[in-house]
């Protein structure tokens, strides 16, 4: 099974129907309430961050398959000014939106995989699974 459905973010109601996309999806394959609540949790994030920061971008989300594992991709992907020091917003408390700075750290502890890619001036890539138990 390797649907994709894709939203794009331009404003705050893409968001939520990011969101919607994910809970569903995730259900569909099975995931529990609470993996359903962490994955919705993760592209709340993910999609805010597009908003905030790059104006406007998509995320992806497809039913993964690795080594008979079965889950959940989360693909967040824009065009906005990049990532200057990724180590940077990876640590915990960091915050250039006044947040609480749980932003990439807990998308990253709220996921088995996390992937970021960012080149400065043209865009983010992050890609985020959450494996079935």
């Amino acid at each position: 099974m390797n649907i994709q459905s894709c939203v794009e973010v331009c404003n705050e109601w893409d968001i939520v129907s990011a969101r919607q996309l994910g809970r569903n999806m995730a259900k569909e394959l099975g995931f529990g309430n609470v993996d359903q609540a962490r994955i919705t949790t993760a592209i709340s994030e993910l999609a805010r961050n597009i908003y905030l920061y790059a104006g406007n971008g998509k995320i992806c989300i497809e039913a993964a398959e690795k080594m008979g594992k079965r889950g959940l991709k989360i693909i967040a992907t824009d065009n906005g000014p990049g990532i200057k020091d990724i180590r940077k917003v990876m640590e915990d408390g960091y915050t250039t939106s006044g947040g609480l700075g749980a932003g990439l750290p807990g998308v990253k502890r709220l996921m088995d995989e996390f992937m970021i890619d960012s080149v400065v001036g043209s865009g983010t890539e992050i890609i985020a699974t959450k494996w079935l138990r």
